[in-house]
Protein backbone atom coordinates (compact mmCIF):
# COMPACT_ATOMS: atom_id res chain seq x y z
CA UNK A 1 0.00 0.00 0.00
CA UNK A 2 1.11 3.76 -0.67
CA UNK A 3 -0.46 6.61 0.45
CA UNK A 4 0.19 10.01 -1.22
CA UNK A 5 -0.74 12.88 0.45
CA UNK A 6 -1.04 16.29 -1.53
CA UNK A 7 -1.82 18.95 0.73
CA UNK A 8 -1.35 21.27 -2.32
CA UNK A 9 -4.25 19.94 -4.46
CA UNK A 10 -6.32 18.83 -0.93
CA UNK A 11 -6.02 14.98 -2.45
CA UNK A 12 -5.31 11.62 -0.54
CA UNK A 13 -4.56 8.78 -3.06
CA UNK A 14 -4.25 5.42 -1.74
CA UNK A 15 -2.85 2.58 -3.76
CA UNK A 16 -3.30 -1.08 -3.24
CA UNK A 17 -2.74 -4.20 -4.40
CA UNK A 18 -5.15 -6.61 -5.68
CA UNK A 19 -4.63 -8.66 -2.15
CA UNK A 20 -4.61 -5.52 -0.48
CA UNK A 21 -7.90 -4.28 -2.63
CA UNK A 22 -9.79 -7.61 -1.35
CA UNK A 23 -8.94 -7.29 2.31
CA UNK A 24 -12.23 -6.64 3.88
CA UNK A 25 -9.63 -5.62 7.38
CA UNK A 26 -7.37 -3.20 5.93
CA UNK A 27 -10.52 -1.36 3.76
CA UNK A 28 -12.41 -0.77 7.04
CA UNK A 29 -8.95 0.35 9.15
CA UNK A 30 -8.60 3.10 6.08
CA UNK A 31 -12.35 4.43 7.11
CA UNK A 32 -11.31 6.51 10.32
CA UNK A 33 -8.23 8.26 8.35
CA UNK A 34 -10.32 9.14 5.15
CA UNK A 35 -13.12 10.15 7.19
CA UNK A 36 -10.65 12.90 8.78
CA UNK A 37 -9.40 13.74 5.31
CA UNK A 38 -13.05 14.37 4.13
CA UNK A 39 -13.95 16.73 7.00
CA UNK A 40 -10.94 19.02 5.87
CA UNK A 41 -12.05 18.66 2.67
CA UNK A 42 -9.50 16.16 1.14
CA UNK A 43 -10.50 14.40 -1.94
CA UNK A 44 -10.23 10.79 -0.89
CA UNK A 45 -9.27 8.56 -4.23
CA UNK A 46 -8.38 4.82 -3.44
CA UNK A 47 -7.04 3.23 -6.28
CA UNK A 48 -7.16 -0.67 -6.80
CA UNK A 49 -4.72 -2.87 -9.37
CA UNK A 50 -6.88 -4.82 -11.95
CA UNK A 51 -6.16 -7.98 -13.34
CA UNK A 52 -6.24 -7.14 -17.12
CA UNK A 53 -3.09 -6.81 -19.33
CA UNK A 54 -2.23 -3.35 -18.60
CA UNK A 55 -0.32 -3.40 -22.23
CA UNK A 56 -3.26 -4.25 -24.38
CA UNK A 57 -5.40 -1.76 -22.09
CA UNK A 58 -3.25 1.03 -22.69
CA UNK A 59 -2.59 0.32 -26.25
CA UNK A 60 -6.25 -0.47 -26.65
CA UNK A 61 -6.90 3.30 -24.76
CA UNK A 62 -4.52 5.06 -27.37
CA UNK A 63 -6.34 3.57 -30.40
CA UNK A 64 -9.38 5.25 -29.15
CA UNK A 65 -8.30 8.33 -28.31
CA UNK A 66 -6.28 8.55 -31.32
CA UNK A 67 -9.47 7.76 -33.49
CA UNK A 68 -11.62 10.02 -31.53
CA UNK A 69 -9.26 13.18 -31.86
CA UNK A 70 -9.35 12.01 -35.65
CA UNK A 71 -12.98 12.36 -36.01
CA UNK A 72 -13.12 15.68 -34.06
CA UNK A 73 -10.96 17.08 -36.69
CA UNK A 74 -12.40 15.92 -39.02
CA UNK A 75 -15.87 17.22 -37.91
CA UNK A 76 -14.39 20.74 -37.22
CA UNK A 77 -13.13 20.69 -40.85
CA UNK A 78 -16.60 19.76 -42.53
CA UNK A 79 -19.02 21.87 -40.53
CA UNK A 80 -18.87 25.73 -40.27
CA UNK A 81 -18.11 27.46 -37.23
CA UNK A 82 -20.23 29.92 -35.60
CA UNK A 83 -19.85 33.65 -37.15
CA UNK A 84 -17.51 32.37 -39.39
Amino acid sequence: MEIVVRDDIRRVEIWLTRAQGNDAQLKESLKTMLAEYKAKKYLCVVYNSGDGDLLANMRDLLIYNREDIAKKISLEEVLPTKGG
